[in-house]
């Protein structure tokens, strides 16, 4: 079963009236909206990407918290969206949002061993990231609580003074510049040119 835009919305809606905590939900938001520009401006050089997909995606990255915990919530929000009969395509973005290079150690934190979860291992080393989901691993390191679009350099600097430095801190931060590098070459510009606001915010 397909999603758009607005029914992930509406999900996130649902959330709202039982979760302890929702700053995950303006988190969604923001990465979803934050997306949509990028996708938008993509589709606009006549890149191949789908715009509402690319919003919802963003909306549904870390339904997984709808309980309020964080930890767990990559599995969590996948058989979450799967229960519901939706397609993979939107329940895999809870698996990829947090792993960058195909590598389930490049992620913000320290992240999982990869023999704690060898399922989640094997599919973020096999998966091909659509354009899609690469917007919302960048996008996801570009929205930090509430409704704010930071430069990677505040976001990265937000998440080693909450999460602290690991020994993969250096790899991860390498590869978060590489993927904003990737879409900066694709739109022929410096994408922060598409959030005015981010200056607000340094």
């Amino acid at each position: 079963m397909k999603l758009t835009s607005k029914e992930a919305k509406e999900l996130l809606e649902i959330e709202s009236k039982t979760t302890k905590d929702d700053r995950w939900i303006e988190h969604c938001i923001s990465v979803g909206d934050s997306a949509g520009k990028i996708a938008r401006a993509l589709y606009e050089k006549g890149i191949d990407v789908d715009v509402d997909k690319a919003i919802t995606l963003g909306y549904l990255h870390d339904i997984g918290k709808y309980n309020g915990e964080s930890r767990g919530h990559v599995m969590r929000g996948y058989e979450y969206l799967k229960s519901k009969g939706y397609d993979l395509e939107f329940a895999n973005i809870c698996l990829t949002h947090s792993y960058l290079n195909n590598d389930v150690t490049c992620t913000a934190g320290g992240g999982p061993k990869p023999e704690d979860n060898p399922f989640l291992t094997d599919f973020i080393k096999n998966h091909e990231y659509t354009i899609e989901e690469k917007i919302i691993n960048l996008c996801d390191l570009m929205c930090p609580h509430g409704y704010n679009v930071f430069t990677i350099d505040k976001r990265l600097i937000d998440l080693i003074i909450r999460k602290g430095a690991y020994a993969n801190t250096q790899y991860h931060v390498i590869e978060t510049y590489k993927l904003k590098k990737y879409f900066d070459d694709l739109l022929g510009y410096n994408l922060y040119d598409l959030f005015p606001e981010i200056k607000d915010n340094l």
